[in-house]
């Protein structure tokens, strides 16, 4: 614009410098148009008063008056203008008179009255004042011609002198009237060339001027693209020029070349909508939102703002887009803050630095029944008290002032006025001064989570089955009787109460029985305690009792026998009335120890002692008895170095068929070469290995060896004889029993039908439905199985149904009275009557005699085995006693001969 404004400024000038030249020509064209008429009227005039004067015709003489007139006029208007006080309307009039181009007069009157003395101009106004007088003298010679020629005609000689005083005055007037024109023609030429140079001066010094502004206009223009360029490129947004009508690319800035991975040159005349991802874009009010693609294959969230503006006469659109993909991930992650604040289970509260409730969650609401606008008005902290009623103390809000997290239990309100226990949160959020601008609390309601830790910390403490302390919360009491006994000189005392034969309760009624039992015996012992006394039950059917705020400990006696003979009483159970005794062990503070383990152990010691001694009964400790205990405990340790030692072997106990007397089975019976205490028979250590969880391992070893011992016999070429084994329902029951078999055989490369397992019914009793399972799976393999110890348990006879079951072994207790106990008899008869209908093979235990022999071969026993026949042998004299050829050695074998 400046530009335009210049040039039209520039051109403006031109025009008025060239209408200024024109006037001054249509001034000059006006001097030289009066020139010509004055000098034309000047020179007419000397020509008609010749005339006249030479002939005296009016007409000349009124000719010579009008050319006259317009002499007279100019000069009397070149007079008033120069007089500088004249009438410009007169002086215009008068030149118009006298034939002057009315157009040129105001020029001529301007440059005769302020250009008068110019080049040529004073000249030419000097040659013009020069004639004046001529031109008076002409105007007198015509009036006395005139009134010469009034009275007649003049004489020659008049006429001839006034011929030649005209004469004389056009000689004058002539070469001045000349230098006249000739100074007006130099005058104007003069001018002309002056006007030229005037106006070209002023048109270049207007060019020059232009030309300047122009250059200082489009460096400035220069320096606003340049710097629009800068700011267009270094623009922290990605600018996109797009044609509005084809939707090309016309121009982008260094952020879009950055952003799109592509050179400017790639993205110009490309499709503007081609740099986002297909379907991306979505309208977002004003703007757009959508995927930019990259060649990297990322692609970023960018907003664009679109403006339209215009290139030329080419609509363009500016497309503005800023990356937004923090501005989304954070709107994302305030979204997802905002959805987790909801949908917390926990109560969440946002406070001012006045602890006045800002925000809450729908967790808070449904935990406290207060909605946001009641809360709004109150501190969070005014419906909150510490456990024990109190305020919050101060220093909770110190702590997390300066910087901490504080976390504790706090009792709340809800909003129908019931109190409910809380656990509560708080921290605060600063500024940038480090102040603090809002509290966050996070609430839990931890009635259920309080209630289920009480119940925890009471299951801890507590046997889950009776409901008695257990061995940590008894020894817990123990220590505090025993502080409080040392403080008033007192004494407290430990019981350690085992039923008598609750093992047997389990095998015969179930364990489901059992768990009922240990109730209704813990529920006695709790009727028996005084209000110092605790009872626990530390494992099985093993209790122990505390009594505190004794004198002295022989005081637990009368508790003892009162327990004793409540636990005597017959307890109703389902179905099912038993009768059970305990034993009891009693050690006491001071004397037996100040520990609550010593105190347990030593008491443990003198149950024992009971146990052994006489049952149904109680004994006080003595140091005597805690050896006992040690040496079991020592037994305990030497067996599990038995199992690593070797230290087991095995002795094999004959079985003879009765009618034949000949061997045809061996019962395999371990025993233990302690390095210590000799030999031990299985009675001594089989319990303690079931106690330890040994009892499988031992087993193992037994199945090993027995299989071992039959390959060895069968290389020896011996007669091919059942090997019975003993298992125990531990191993009997478990899931890997069937798998060791088989793998044992395997081992070794025996036929499994010299293998017989024998079982306890008592056992069968207790493995239930996996007892059958177990007999069909050996059964498969062709291993035998007999039942051991028939007629000693307290089931009924249904189990011998069971398919698998091949041999019924008689305990020796039915046969040691035989044949004289008619009873023992009967019930001998009865069993062999029962397995031959079932078509089970009979053995009988404990034959010692001879009519014992012949009684059992009359009722149709088919096999015997007992201390009449042979005791337990070594492998070798079984060898030697199944060889071909035996060799004839002293023997204490007397076997039956053959009928």
């Amino acid at each position: 614009m400046p530009l335009a404004y210049g040039l039209a400024a520039v051109v403006g000038l031109v025009l008025c410098l060239t209408w200024g030249a024109l006037q001054v020509q249509v001034t000059l064209a006006g001097f030289l148009n009066g020139e010509s008429l004055w000098s034309k009227a000047q020179k007419q005039s000397v020509i008609d008063l010749y005339a006249y004067a030479r002939s005296g015709d009016t007409e000349r003489l009124d000719s010579f008056r009008r050319n006259y007139d317009v002499v007279r006029t100019d000069r009397w208007a070149r007079d008033a203008i120069a007089s500088g006080h004249y009438d410009r309307h007169a002086v215009g009039a008068a030149f118009k008179r006298a034939g002057v181009i009315p157009a040129a007069i105001p020029g001529m009157v301007f440059i005769l009255d302020h250009f008068a003395h110019a080049p040529y101009m004073g000249q030419a106004v000097a040659d013009w004042r020069s004639v004046d007088g001529a031109i008076e003298e002409l105007d007198a010679i015509a009036g006395e011609l005139r009134q010469a020629y009034a009275h007649g005609t003049p004489s020659a000689e008049e006429i001839a002198r006034q011929s030649a005083r005209i004469d004389a005055l056009n000689d004058y007037i002539e070469p001045r009237s000349d230098e006249f024109s000739l100074d007006i023609a130099l005058g104007a030429a003069w001018l002309g060339r002056v006007l030229f140079a005037s106006v070209l001066l002023m048109a270049m010094l207007a060019s020059l001027l232009w030309i300047r502004m122009a250059r200082r206009i489009l460096a400035g223009i220069r320096g606003t693209e340049e710097r629009y360029r800068q700011l267009f490129d270094s623009a922290a947004d990605a600018i996109v020029m797009v044609d509005e009508a084809l939707g090309r690319i016309l121009g982008v800035n260094r952020t879009t070349c950055a952003w799109t991975g592509r050179d400017p040159d790639e993205l110009l005349g490309k499709d503007f909508l081609d740099l986002f991802v297909e379907g991306s874009m979505r309208s977002s009010g004003s703007s757009t939102i959508g995927l930019l693609r990259s060649e990297n294959g990322v692609a970023r969230t960018v907003e664009t703002h679109s403006s339209l503006t215009t290139w030329g006469a080419r609509p363009v659109r500016q497309a503005m887009m800023r990356d937004i993909s923090d501005r989304v991930s954070m709107e994302q992650e305030r979204r997802i803050a905002a959805e987790a604040m909801a949908s917390v289970a926990e109560g969440l509260i946002i406070a001012d630095a006045d602890r006045r409730v800002t925000t809450v969650n729908a967790a808070h609401t449904r935990i406290t029944g207060y909605t946001l606008q009641y809360l709004q008005h109150h501190r969070f902290d005014e419906l909150r008290r510490m456990p024990d009623g109190s305020a919050l103390p101060p220093s909770i809000w110190e702590l997390v002032a300066e910087g901490g997290n504080w976390v504790g239990e706090v009792q709340s309100w809800r909003s129908d006025g019931s109190s409910y226990p809380e656990l509560l949160s708080i921290s605060a959020i600063r500024n940038s001064e480090g102040r603090v601008q809002h509290y966050v609390a996070v609430v839990t309601d931890i009635t259920r989570s309080k209630a289920d830790r009480q119940r925890l910390e009471y299951m801890v403490a507590h046997d889950p089955l009776t409901g008695l302390a257990n061995r940590s919360e008894f020894q817990r009491h123990c220590a505090q009787a025993i502080e409080a006994a040392g403080r008033m000189n007192g004494a407290a005392a430990v019981l350690f109460v085992d039923l008598d034969a609750f093992k047997a309760v389990n095998d015969s009624y179930s364990h489901a029985i059992g768990d009922r039992l240990l109730v209704k015996v813990a529920q006695r012992i709790r009727r028996e305690l005084g209000e110092n006394d605790v009872a626990s039950r530390i494992g099985g059917d093993e209790f122990t009792v505390l009594l505190g705020g004794l004198r002295t400990r022989e005081q637990a006696a009368q508790f003892a026998s009162r327990l004793l003979l409540s636990l005597s009483e017959p307890m109703l159970i389902g179905d099912y009335e038993i009768v059970m005794s305990a034993s009891i062990g009693i050690s006491g503070y001071p004397l037996d120890g100040s520990d609550p383990v010593v105190l347990i152990a030593n008491a443990d010691a003198a149950m024992y002692a009971a146990k052994t001694q006489e049952r149904n009964t109680f004994r006080f400790y003595t140091p005597l008895m805690h050896a006992d205990a040690r040496m079991r405990l020592m037994l305990g340790a030497d067996l599990r170095q038995a199992l690593m030692r070797d230290e087991f072997h095995l002795v094999f106990q004959p079985s003879v068929e009765l009618r034949s007397g000949r061997i045809v089975a061996v019962e395999a019976l371990l025993r233990w070469r302690h390095p210590e205490r000799g030999e031990l028979m299985p009675d001594e250590f089989i319990p303690l290995a079931e106690s330890l969880g040994l009892i499988r391992r031992v087993d193992a070893w037994t199945m090993r060896a027995v299989c071992a011992q039959i390959r060895q016999w069968d290389q020896a070429k011996l007669p091919p004889v059942r090997v019975a084994l003993n298992a125990s329902a531990a191993t009997f029951g478990h899931p890997g029993f069937i798998d060791g078999v088989k793998q044992a055989l395997q081992s070794s490369q025996i036929s499994p039908n010299r293998l017989l397992f024998e079982i306890t019914e008592s056992a069968i009793l207790r493995l239930g439905e996996a007892t059958e399972q177990t007999m069909h799976a050996l059964h498969a393999l062709g291993i035998g199985i007999a039942i051991d110890d028939f007629g000693t348990g307290y089931s009924s006879l249904a189990y011998l149904k069971l398919s698998g079951i091949d041999f019924l072994k008689i305990d020796r207790s039915f046969v040691t009275d035989l044949p004289d106990s008619a009873n023992d008899v009967a019930i001998v008869e009865a069993m062999l009557a029962i397995a031959k209908s079932l078509g089970m093979c009979t053995i009988a235990e404990g034959i010692e005699t001879a009519e014992q022999h012949e009684f059992m071969l009359r009722a149709g026993c088919n096999e015997g085995q007992g201390y009449y026949y042979a005791r337990g042998l070594p492998p070798s004299e079984i060898e030697r006693m199944l060889s071909p050829n035996p060799r004839h050695e002293s023997s204490r074998l007397r076997l039956v001969p053959p009928k």
